[in-house]
């Protein structure tokens, strides 16, 4: 399969490359060409020249180079038949094919995306004009949504009935079943996914509708507050935010994007003159977010709790600055209150929040230096404690040190000590007498689960597995409590000497971690340890295999699926422990 040359030509001469490159680079004209960043490699100093007048590219840094249908090959990960047809989708040019057709799988994307267009647009339609959408209007009124704001995001109205999509919208019901937009009844009849909801149409980065979120309004039964679609030929949860195809070109212009949890804190930001907010889809933020907002911007501001996922959150963060080059920060607003209220009450302190967003790991040191007054030599000792454990967790020890000179301030303790702290790398584990300040090496996140397998046995101990810990003496002690049932008496006296001076030590540890965090954090390191070894290998079975152990680990902070990801992943930790010998 190809495309007619001559279509290929009328698409170059037809697509302006500045409009192209810009929503990946801030370019300038410079005399008869636009400079900027290297969108394929990391720089401080605009080497990436592009000729409008010929339609091509040139970084002078790291030597990539070509025409319009090149850069959006690399950019997007796309094939040339795909770049070509997004390019010409843009330009509003009909493809013609050699061989006659566009290839199965190819039609077949198209034709989904088509479907979902319809399905939009009559939603549309309903809550504009239909009587039954009225409650719908008035509570997008309430919250601020008018007219306009409504028909620039495209939302819709899912009315009641069991089938008004399937009989009404003019899209098959092959169409309608593989996008998740309706599905066969207990009597085997076709009936809409959606009912009784308010509808946000999702788009995908270059704007093709894919997929769609609900929710349900004020004093409705349904216990499911809301409702996304489920993976698709065309949509995947984990790759897809909600509102990057508005927002785009606003991240690109101020190197920033805000990263929120629901629909209409988007709009909100919007509303209040920010419109480079994206939101998640009913998932957490992933590594495939990250990646694909890495082509957008280098800073990434997170409008929600970013610090409820305790630790593993915190690894994952800090992981990905590391990696992507990206600075993650959070923004605070008063409490209770969501980005959306504060749009519509105050605008003007949702974009001083923006602006004065800190840095993850400054974030979460307030919190802790904020939740305990200091008024003994007891509270300093014991809120430096705390507050060291969160600065420990940062992989940098410069950024640590940094932080650490904080605590000092704040606590009115000596800054070397806590420098000193801070230089060795700490804990987040309280293994120490309840009122001296830490001064021991940094104790391992399984020591926190063993500490807390010591003090809260029945609340952590269906959630460890030997294959969790990897220091010997660690094990050991793991092995002695499973075998005398959290029984530390028994325990300190079958143990060796060296299983025995841990027990101890822990038996006298004051420990203030939560033991679902803790084990689960255990969890994700086991299998990222696991994962690591299975990698390499062309096995396709493997593949998948690995997909699907990622796919467990996105839902491990899931509230509703957590639990059940948990142990799925401690099944497949054990029999992959088992295969291993």
């Amino acid at each position: 399969m190809g495309i007619v040359d001559e279509d290929i030509e009328r698409v170059r001469a037809s697509v302006n490359i500045v409009e192209v490159v810009t929503p990946w680079s801030q370019l300038k004209r410079v005399g008869q060409r636009w400079v900027g960043l290297c969108p394929f490699h990391a720089e401080k100093t605009g080497s990436f020249n592009v000729n409008e007048t010929n339609g091509r590219y040139k970084c002078f840094g790291c030597g990539a180079g070509g025409d319009v249908i090149s850069f959006v090959r690399e950019t997007e990960h796309v094939d040339f038949v795909e770049a070509i047809e997004k390019l010409a989708a843009k330009a509003g040019i009909q493809l013609r094919y050699t061989s006659g057709g566009e290839g199965r799988e190819r039609q077949r994307r198209k034709g989904l995306v088509e479907a979902m267009g319809k399905a939009i647009g009559w939603y549309h339609q309903r809550l504009l004009t239909a009587p039954d959408a009225g409650p719908a209007r008035a509570y997008l009124r309430q919250r601020g949504i008018d007219g306009d704001l409504a028909k620039r995001f495209n939302l819709g109205w899912a009315p009641a009935g069991w089938d008004e999509l399937v009989k009404g919208a003019g899209v098959t019901a092959a169409d309608l079943r593989d996008n998740g937009l309706a599905h066969l009844s207990s009597r085997q009849t076709l009936i809409d996914a959606f009912r009784a909801r308010l509808l946000f149409p999702i788009f995908n980065e270059s704007g093709e509708p894919v997929a769609l979120g609900g929710r349900i309004l004020p004093g409705s039964t349904d216990p499911a507050k809301y409702k996304n679609s489920s993976e698709t030929p065309i949509y995947s949860k984990s790759k897809t935010l909600y509102g990057l195809n508005w927002a785009k070109n606003d991240i690109v212009h101020n190197d920033q994007v805000i990263v929120c949890e629901g629909y209409t804190d988007v709009i909100g930001f919007h509303q209040a003159g920010v419109p480079r907010a994206v939101a998640t889809c009913g998932t957490a933020l992933t590594e495939e977010h990250v990646r694909l907002l890495k082509r957008f911007a280098k800073r990434v501001v997170l409008a929600f709790d970013a610090d409820a996922a305790g630790q593993a959150a915190a690894d994952r963060f800090y992981e990905w600055e590391r990696k992507y080059e990206v600075a993650v920060s959070v923004l605070q607003l008063p409490a209770g209150r969501d980005p959306a209220e504060v749009a519509q009450s105050d605008p003007e302190a949702l974009r001083a929040a923006v602006e004065g967003a800190l840095p993850f790991l400054g974030f979460r040191l307030q919190r802790v230096l904020r939740s305990t007054k200091v008024t003994t030599p007891e509270s300093r000792a014991r809120l430096a404690e705390q507050a060291m454990a969160i600065v420990n967790e940062h992989p940098n020890e410069n950024v640590r040190k940094i932080y650490a000179g904080e605590v000092a301030s704040h606590c009115g303790l000596p800054v070397n000590d806590l420098v000193a702290i801070a230089r060795r790398g700490g804990t987040r584990v309280r293994v120490v007498a309840p009122v001296s300040l830490v001064r021991q090496p940094r104790e391992s996140a399984e020591v926190v689960a063993l500490a807390l397998l010591v003090h809260k046995w029945d609340d952590i101990a269906p959630l460890l597995i030997e294959p969790l810990f990897t220091d010997d003496v660690n094990l050991m002690v793991f092995r002695t409590l499973a075998d005398t049932e959290g029984d530390l008496d028994a325990a300190i006296a079958a143990a060796d000497p060296d299983a025995r001076e841990l027990l101890e030590r822990l038996a006298v540890a004051d420990v203030e971690a939560d033991p679902t965090t803790e084990a689960r954090a255990l969890i994700v390191s086991a299998c990222r340890r696991e994962i690591d070894r299975m990698r390499g290998g062309n096995d396709p079975q493997i593949g998948r295999e690995l997909s699907d152990v990622k796919h467990q680990l996105e839902l491990l902070e899931d509230p509703t699926a957590g639990s059940v990801a948990a142990d799925w992943l401690l099944s497949w930790l054990l029999r992959r422990n088992e295969e291993s010998g």
